[in-house]
């Protein structure tokens, strides 16, 4: 009898992992190249053009010198802080509310590395919409010196500039926090701006200006009222208002960012990482 001839055994391939690279440059086109994404970015972009084109007209339209830098750059600012979070939250909530998530955690198990893709991906949105505002508003206080027959005022310095990057970085992680947090896109945007334009920009800001118990409390609550020593300490000064932008005033800086930044990041990591999908 001929010996049984054993069929040569032909190696599994190894399943190669995705780059990191690969899987931030998936979740930004997750978050920009959208139908919602792309809209949101036009509002945007057309809502900054309008702010500008009524800037200038009204410049045109009266004797009014031209503005300086550091106007045109807070108020460009304002519709970047405004429509560029729900971005932040939605590159979460809608995959959840969507059932994709099941497709992203197949293709990549570790959901911690999804998870740090798509914070990198809200940074570098941040810094891109920053940067796209601080240009326009570059060349708006140059159009509107021309305008006005003026000579431009760039009285922006670089502290400021890093600053308000700073602070539209730190809003959109907020918004990323809420979203893993709570998973909803509905319950995230209530609670986002609820704290930002409800809480901060109305109750916080009105009685920090008015009560001293408010002054001494506030601040390690609110990162608005805790930023304010560093973006604006000269005005507050002027206006009386009791200024610390020495250690104090970075320890309440820290405690606010870790309460409303830290904490729902945290708490929304682990949310992401042990939920069941279904």
């Amino acid at each position: 009898m001929s010996a049984a001839t054993v069929a040569p055994s032909t190696p599994l391939p190894t399943a190669s992992k995705v780059p990191f690279g690969r899987l931030v440059l998936v979740e930004w086109r997750k978050m920009t190249d959208t139908r919602a994404g792309r809209v949101m970015l036009m509002i945007t972009g057309g809502l900054i053009a309008l702010v500008a084109g009524i800037i200038l007209l009204v410049i045109a339209l009266s004797d009014m010198s031209g503005l300086p830098a550091s106007t045109w750059m807070s108020a460009l600012s304002f519709p970047v802080s405004l429509l560029v979070p729900v971005l932040a939250i939605m590159i979460v909530t809608q995959e959840w509310g969507q059932r994709t998530h099941m497709v992203t955690f197949t293709l990549e198990p570790s959901r911690l590395k999804v998870v740090l893709a798509k914070l990198l991906a809200v940074f570098v949105l941040g810094v891109v919409t920053m940067a796209i505002a601080v240009g326009i508003g570059a060349i708006g206080t140059a159009a509107g010196a021309a305008i006005a027959g003026t000579e431009a005022n760039w009285n922006v310095s670089g502290e400021t500039l890093a600053w308000s990057l700073a602070t539209q970085i730190l809003y959109l992680l907020m918004g990323f926090g809420f979203g893993m947090l709570l998973l909803s896109t509905p319950a995230a945007l209530v609670v986002y701006y609820g704290y930002t334009l409800i809480l901060e920009a109305s109750v916080f800001s009105a009685l920090y200006f008015i009560f001293d118990w408010a002054q001494n409390l506030f601040p390690w609550i609110s990162m608005q009222v805790a930023m304010m020593p560093f973006v604006a300490g000269d005005e507050m000064r002027a206006a009386g208002v009791n200024v610390d932008d020495g250690a104090l005033g970075i320890a309440r800086l820290i405690t606010s960012v870790a309460l409303w930044v830290g904490l729902p990041l945290v708490l929304g990591t682990i949310r992401v990482l042990r939920s069941e999908l279904k």
